[in-house]
């Protein structure tokens, strides 16, 4: 039977993957990458050496078919992405949609992902939480911030560094200049990072130090007291 495993791969540090990810890599017989130069690194690294195919955000719809006719022929094939688990704010998820569509078996091992640690180490409450991964650029970009602005589970974003400042405005504007922030950067890397504070105090930091690298942004969510007081407000409004 045709089988299609994701692999997580180290989003920083190469320790950080698993003896189980290792195997699996050295028995594909063929390994889809987002970038396979990236990957091919990794697989130096770790002493493998299999056939790349690329499969990334520029060829996801046009070689979506064949590389689903590639996995059907050879029975064994594994997706990476340059960082982290394939199919979180990546295309993996159209190939693993057509790939169960057909038959093929799915499976994803557990690994690396910036979410979590994030989520984990900002102090903000981790049992209850949702992931909006890239807010939009430009359309949709303010209702999806005046959503999240009621919302009262932890939120976590993805964010690119000279997005950063534009992103903590809003936040500030929509979500209130006290709302608590915590700004994750560059996790399991040499110079992670963990700067945590409100809104405003971060727009202003990051407005003085430029930020770099892979960044993710943790929103604590609305208190209780403020949805009962908004609940008042909008009762005498009526």
């Amino acid at each position: 039977m045709a089988h299609l495993i994701l692999v997580p791969t180290p989003i920083g540090n190469l320790e950080d993957i698993t003896l189980r990810a290792i195997r699996i890599l050295k028995e594909a017989e063929i390994i889809f990458a987002e970038d396979t130069r990236t990957t091919k690194r990794l697989l130096n690294h770790l002493d493998i050496h299999k056939q790349l195919v690329p499969f990334h955000m520029h060829n996801e719809h046009k070689a979506l078919e064949n590389t689903v006719s590639k996995i059907k022929s050879v029975g064994s094939a594994v997706l990476v992405s340059d960082a982290g688990t394939p199919g979180i704010s990546d295309p993996g998820f159209l190939l693993v949609r057509a790939c169960i569509d057909e038959g093929i078996k799915v499976e994803c091992l557990p690994g690396p992902t910036a979410i979590i640690p994030a989520l984990v180490a900002s102090g903000f409450s981790s049992d209850r939480f949702c992931f909006e991964g890239f807010l939009p650029h430009k359309k949709g970009r303010q209702t999806k911030l005046m959503e999240l602005a009621q919302e009262d589970r932890t939120v976590i974003l993805y964010e690119s560094p000279h997005r950063l400042v534009k992103c903590l405005e809003q936040i500030e504007e929509f979500m209130g200049a006290e709302r608590k922030v915590c700004v994750v950067r560059e996790i399991s890397k040499l110079f992670e990072t963990y700067h945590r504070g409100t809104a405003v105090e971060l727009k202003n930091y990051f407005n003085e130090t430029a930020p770099r690298g892979e960044i993710v942004v943790i929103i604590e969510g609305i208190s209780k007291e403020e949805v009962k007081l908004k609940k008042k407000l909008e009762k005498k409004s009526k």
